[in-house]
């Protein structure tokens, strides 16, 4: 039974999200865990960045994991969604109305001044990489932008969790620093939930740092509710034995 979901980006780092599932006892979270990290030794892939139970903090920090912050998961049903402003219009990158480096340069914008604290500091190039790494030869169908009077708003990029039938996540959603603080996160938000909703999605689940106060406040306005926290952990295989 897998309890992990786990991304890989070559030798620079693996990504390990803890699946919450009933009826498995923390050893076998424990064991299952080991042996990721036992792979991820073998290959040295330069860090590890885990999201897992605070339950297992002193565990973690025995392994010698390391801290960085806590995030939140928000999540809500699909049905009944409300409509996003009638100005506000969007696309995806596959429509071909821009260009690959636009999209990108506009994710690099959304991206400056974020309030998230696991940032794994890559350049767009990387960031736009492991984009097509997780989504796969479609990717471009799932990077979505949104404008206003031909201005750029911000982007999302929707997707079904690995895994899952019907779980709507974000890869990633954010604004364009001069639209923050308006209300048009709110409004980019639910035509996001939207775009899931016709990828069939049935529920939404999202996360986001404990201290991104802005992003909280967007799952609350939108009807989501707290579904779980997770601490943020990091291991660097300079600080291994193996």
């Amino acid at each position: 039974m897998r309890l992990f979901n786990v991304i890989k980006n070559e030798k620079k780092y693996w990504l390990v999200d803890q699946i919450q599932k009933g009826n498995i006892d923390q050893a076998q979270y424990k064991e299952q865990l080991s042996q990721i990290l036992q792979q991820w030794k073998e290959e040295r892939a330069g860090f590890l960045s885990l999201l897992m139970d605070e339950a297992y903090e002193e565990w973690l920090l025995n392994n010698p994991f390391q801290k960085v912050s806590t995030i939140v998961e928000y999540t809500r049903d699909l049905e009944g969604l409300p409509r996003i402003h009638n100005e506000i219009s969007y696309a995806c990158l596959s429509d071909g109305k821009i260009s690959e480096d636009e999209y990108k340069r506009l994710y690099g914008l959304c991206r400056s001044g974020s309030a998230n604290k696991n940032d794994l500091q890559e350049n767009m190039d990387e960031v736009l990489d492991s984009v097509k790494k997780e989504l796969g030869p479609n990717w471009k169908d799932h990077c979505y932008y949104f404008t206003k009077d031909h201005d750029y708003l911000g982007i999302a990029i929707p997707h079904i969790e690995m895994g899952t039938k019907d779980e709507g996540r974000l890869f990633y959603f954010g604004v364009v620093p001069d639209k923050r603080s308006q209300g048009v996160g709110k409004e980019l938000h639910k035509g996001a939930l939207e775009i899931l909703r016709t990828f069939g999605a049935k529920k939404y689940v999202g996360s986001t740092d404990i201290h991104n106060e802005a992003m909280i406040t967007i799952f609350l306005k939108n009807c989501c509710r707290l579904r779980d926290r997770k601490g943020i952990y990091r291991i660097d295989i300079e600080t291994t034995n193996g």
